[in-house]
């Protein structure tokens, strides 16, 4: 039985209990209506209950779409920073308007708490999977931040826990709710860009940095705690940069190379377009500027590097702006970015736009995390669920590694493992420091 399905059986309790109380039998005339879900309130019984692991500027940006959803309540925020816990209450309890948000260092202490339903995890990436993992153990629904897994293994590891406990689980990829490329991706499963024959997905030009920053004196581990920050990466001394978010592009710490950063979003689009969520390309192949990956039904993706998040290379519409995917058929092409416009290859194309579809959406999660949330009601799968996360990233990370190897290689999708390649093989995972391996 799921860890929190006394959670359940209280709100089923609950419920029975304000039936009764509707009717007069027991309860106050005192009791405030929004405990009844008078006037719009949405009542205890019925609120999704959520817990925040860390919360910096991302998570911040999260929350507060969240927060704005009447059925849930953000409760509680673990963060080994505490200036930035004290900034996420402030946060949460200027919302709701009381001092009720509970603080943690530890997230294994809100995890223990049985009122809590669901969690987002926005940490860095090295925290990702294992605290996903952590919490679906504990019961909760998980809204994790992405890249979602530091490896292969970590991506197999948190979809094979999802699954076998039963949870809820969203990836980050909050492109998948929003409306131009929820038609550009239509465009290509209608045919109305004939078959399609390449996927361009932009991503960062990859990077790896393995030195390490000068040592600096630790602080007081209820200021920062060092040991759990670097959790399950390996030890190196403190240095400021590290906890001010400075930590993208350092081997121990990132994604493939950084790849994922902006690729966990593309790539996962083209995966989408190409109808293979249940699939990645069996066949990667680095060059200067991109690394070309092959389908089994012919399909090219194409990882095309960006020097920066804004300075595209050139052959890409500039003001579609960040994350642009193009998709190309042989009967024409679509391309879109964060801008919310839609650039195609024809008038006749330019017809099947609806127009709603044209508006400035940049990376609003509202509508993502309400699918969320409303999955965590019907049972459902969300748009980007574990099954979806767990093909998109190891497709990413694929490349990445054919990137850093500088060889092609062969992925058997079924056993995701590469074929006749050792060293590919081992890079699948790396070593983690006790306690977390």
């Amino acid at each position: 039985m799921p860890r929190n399905n006394h959670r359940l059986l209280g709100k089923s309790h609950r419920r029975a209990f304000l039936r009764c109380a509707g009717a007069g039998a027991v309860l106050p005339t005192i009791l405030p209506s929004r405990v009844l879900g008078r006037d719009g309130a949405v009542p205890p019984s019925e609120r999704i209950v959520l817990g925040i692991i860390g919360i910096g500027p991302r998570c911040t940006y999260d929350v507060t779409a969240m927060m704005q959803h009447a059925d849930v309540q953000a409760v509680a925020i673990a963060d080994v920073q505490a200036s930035r816990r004290d900034a996420g209450k402030k946060l949460v309890d200027g919302h709701y308007g009381n001092q009720d948000c509970r603080l943690y260092r530890d997230f294994r202490e809100l995890l223990d708490r049985p009122d809590i339903d669901a969690v987002i995890v926005a940490t860095g990436d090295r925290w990702h999977a294992p605290a996903s993992i952590m919490a679906a153990q504990a019961g909760k629904d998980v809204y994790s931040e992405k890249p979602c897994g530091l490896t292969i293994q970590k991506c197999q590891e948190l979809a094979d826990t999802i699954t076998a406990t039963g949870r809820v689980f969203q990836a980050g990829t909050q492109r998948r709710s929003v409306p131009n490329f929820q038609v550009a991706v239509q465009l290509a499963h209608d045919g109305k860009l004939g078959k399609l024959q390449t996927l361009y997905a932009s991503v960062y030009q990859p990077e790896i940095k393995t030195q390490w920053l000068p040592g600096q004196p630790t602080p007081p581990v209820e200021v920062c705690d060092w040991n759990l920050w670097l959790g399950p990466a390996p030890w190196r001394p403190y240095n400021k940069q590290y906890v001010d978010g400075r930590w993208r592009g350092y081997w121990d710490f990132d994604s493939g190379a950084k790849l994922l950063d902006w690729g966990a979003h593309t790539v996962d689009l083209c995966q989408w377009a190409n109808q293979a969520d249940d699939t990645m390309p069996i066949r990667y192949e680095p060059g200067p500027n991109q690394i070309t990956c092959h389908y089994a039904n012919g399909v090219r993706l194409v990882l095309d590097f960006l020097a920066t998040p804004f300075g595209q290379r050139p052959g890409w519409v500039q003001e579609l702006g960040t994350c642009p995917v193009r998709f190309v058929g042989d009967e024409g092409s679509v391309e879109t970015g964060d801008s919310g416009g839609i650039v195609v290859s024809s008038p006749a194309l330019e017809k099947e736009i609806p127009s709603e579809a044209k508006r400035v959406r940049g990376l609003d999660v509202s509508a993502h995390s309400r699918d969320f949330f409303d999955c965590i009601k019907s049972r459902s799968l969300p748009r980007a669920n574990q099954h979806v996360m767990r093909h998109s990233h190891i497709a990413c990370h694929a490349a990445a590694l054919s990137w850093i190897l500088q060889r092609p290689l062969r992925m058997d999708p079924a056993t995701e493992s590469f074929i006749d390649d050792d060293e590919a093989n081992r890079l699948r995972r790396r070593v983690e420091r006790d306690p977390w391996a």
